[in-house]
């Protein structure tokens, strides 16, 4: 990593708790990491260890209890809500274990509903998604529903959907978690392309076989950075 790198995202000390009565809760306890422009990272960290909590604050859907996070050259705890919605819709693209996809719809709708919710529907929306549902090797199922394709299909559908908006950072919560071991691999092989296209990959894991796919591994443990891991 060059020292002229853009940094895109920036954790300086960063901890979140949640309060509950008198009990309080420390989940993130002074997280300090960064992720260059165009990096392949993936995030250590295992079940229970406050991964959600990372990717909440990461994905900006909650503030920081104390650090700073920086984003793009923006403090997030200076941004207001609708910056933060802004930057949730424009920014970053989701990829959940889940998949999240709505079950009556087809997987080219499915792709298409984050424009549903843009300022403005682009002309050329439906092409768009036809081309990303192609390169991602669902060219001939744009019209099959969630119930018609497998588990690495589906996935494959929400990456596209995270793509819908061009986002200049992909963020991953544990992709492959509900897959088999080759929709896994074809899984990871997207995202490997993508970050070849110039993406910035975050893929958060307890896997470290998943975790090795990226250039770079953070480490967490008990809510800190334990050590990276530099791959490639």
């Amino acid at each position: 990593m060059g020292r002229l790198a853009m940094i895109e995202i920036e954790f300086k000390d960063v901890t979140k708790s949640f309060q509950s009565g008198t009990i309080r809760t420390d989940v993130l306890k002074g997280l300090t990491f960064k992720v260059e422009k165009g990096e392949f990272a993936s995030i250590m960290a295992p079940s229970g260890t406050g991964k959600t909590t990372l990717l909440n604050v990461l994905g900006c859907l909650m503030k920081a209890s104390s650090g700073s996070y920086i984003f793009e050259d923006q403090d997030v705890a200076t941004l207001n809500d609708d910056h933060l919605s802004e930057i949730r819709n424009k920014k970053i693209g989701f990829v959940f274990q889940t998949f999240n996809l709505l079950e009556r719809t087809s997987a080219l709708d499915n792709v298409l509903l984050p424009l549903v919710y843009a300022d403005t529907y682009p002309a050329d929306a439906k092409q768009r998604a036809i081309k990303l549902l192609e390169s991602v090797g669902l060219g001939e199922r744009i019209h099959y529903k969630p119930s018609e394709l497998s588990g690495g299909q589906q996935q494959r559908v929400a990456i596209a959907r995270a793509l819908i908006n061009d986002p200049s950072i992909i963020l991953a919560d544990e992709p492959t978690g509900n897959l088999d071991s080759e929709s896994s691999r074809e899984v990871m092989n997207i995202f490997k392309t993508l970050h070849g296209q110039g993406r910035t990959i975050v893929v958060v894991t307890h896997d470290l076989a998943i975790a090795r796919s990226a250039g770079r591994i953070i480490f967490l443990k008990d809510g800190r950075v334990e050590k990276t891991e530099v791959l490639s």
